[in-house]
Formats: structure tokens, sequence, C-alpha cells
């Protein structure tokens, strides 16, 4: 499964760890996403979304 939002796009960020010492190592911050089951056109539909999307209402669950 990919790590990216079906709504949004958004995906992992990479940057670096960075020590008291100025060490630098490499880090992945990965998104908050859910799995759901979501309307789509009607149908229900499972889909992998941020939580940002969820939240502003981008997304409609299944009841």
């Amino acid at each position: 499964m990919a790590r990216r939002c079906d709504i949004c796009g958004k995906g992992r960020q990479v940057g670096h760890k960075v020590s008291h010492s100025h060490n630098k190592t490499r880090k992945v911050w990965e998104p908050n996403l859910q799995r759901v089951c979501a309307d789509v056109d009607g149908t229900a539909e499972r889909l992998v979304v941020c939580t940002r999307c969820l939240r502003s209402g981008l997304v409609t669950k299944r009841a």
C-alpha cells in the first residue's frame, strides 16, 4: 500500500534528524493515514485518507 492520501495526495516527508552536536541522520515523517469505507458517487469504496481530510469533511464516511 502506498503511503499516500487518496484525496489530497499527502505523502511522506524526508529530512534530517539533527542532534545537539549537529550530527545529521536521515528521518522520515509519515502522514497519519486511515482506511475508511467512504461514500463515493453513491457506492461504498475503501479509501486511504489522511486525518486532515477526514476532519475537514472532504470524505463522507459510510454509515
